[in-house]
C-alpha cells in the first residue's frame, strides 16, 4: 500500500472496532450505520446477524458472498421453500456456517418474513416503527458507552419472536439496528458519525 494511502487510513478517525482489518474498514466506511429500507437487504442483515451469534463478525463478512450464493441472494420466497434435501446441501457447503439450527432458523425466518410482509405495507415499515421511523442519533464518546441492547431492541425482539422468528434475541436485534442505520452508534469523533447523522431517512 502506498505511504500516502497508509497515512490517510491512520489519520482518519474511525470507530476503534473498524481498525481490525481492511474488510472491517470497508464495511464501516461504506455500509455500517447507513439507513436501509430495502426489504431484501433488511432480511439479509437479520439473517447474518443471527448467524453471527457466538461467532465473530469478521467470519460472517468473509462468508457473506457465500451466503448470498447459497441462499438465493436472500430471496425469502425461495428460502421459504427449502426442504430437507436443500438443508443437507447447505450443511455440506463450506462457504457458510454449517450449523443446522442456524440454517433452519433462516428458513423459518423467511416464512415468518413473508407472513409479516403481507400483513404490513413492507418489512421495512414493520421494523422502523420501533424507532419512530427515524434513526436514533446517539452521541457515544467511546465504544464502552454502547449498550448490548436497548428498550427498542427489546421491543423488536419480542415482536419478531411473537411473529415466528428465531435467533432474534435483543442483543442480535440491537446489532442489526446498528448495522442498518436504525441507530447511529458511530462514536462522535469518527468521521462517519456526522455523515450518517445527515441521513435522516
Amino acid at each position: 500500500m502506498p505511504i500516502k494511502e497508509m497515512s490517510e487510513i491512520v489519520m482518519v478517525k474511525r470507530c476503534a472496532w473498524a481498525l481490525a482489518s481492511q474488510q472491517y474498514i470497508d464495511y464501516h466506511d461504506t455500509e455500517w450505520g447507513l439507513p436501509a429500507h430495502d426489504d431484501r437487504k433488511l432480511f439479509e442483515m437479520l439473517i447474518l446477524e443471527g448467524v453471527q451469534a457466538g461467532l465473530s463478525w469478521a467470519l460472517i463478512l468473509k462468508k457473506r458472498a457465500g451466503y448470498a450464493q447459497a441462499f438465493d441472494g436472500f430471496d425469502a420466497r425461495a428460502i421459504a421453500q427449502y426442504d430437507d434435501r436443500k438443508v443437507q446441501e447447505l450443511l455440506a457447503n463450506p462457504e457458510i456456517v454449517r450449523n443446522r439450527l442456524k440454517i433452519s432458523a433462516a428458513i423459518q425466518n423467511a416464512r415468518a418474513f413473508l407472513t409479516l410482509q403481507s400483513q404490513h405495507s413492507s418489512f421495512d415499515a414493520f421494523l422502523w416503527q420501533f424507532v419512530g421511523d427515524q434513526p436514533i442519533q446517539n452521541a457515544r464518546q467511546s465504544l464502552q458507552e454502547i449498550p448490548a441492547s436497548t428498550r427498542e431492541s427489546d421491543a423488536m425482539s419480542k415482536e419478531l419472536k411473537r411473529n415466528g422468528f428465531t435467533f432474534v434475541g435483543t442483543t442480535i436485534c440491537y446489532a442489526f439496528m446498528q448495522a442498518v442505520g436504525m441507530v447511529n452508534d458511530h462514536i462522535v469523533d469518527c468521521f462517519r458519525w456526522q455523515e450518517v447523522q445527515l441521513l435522516t431517512r
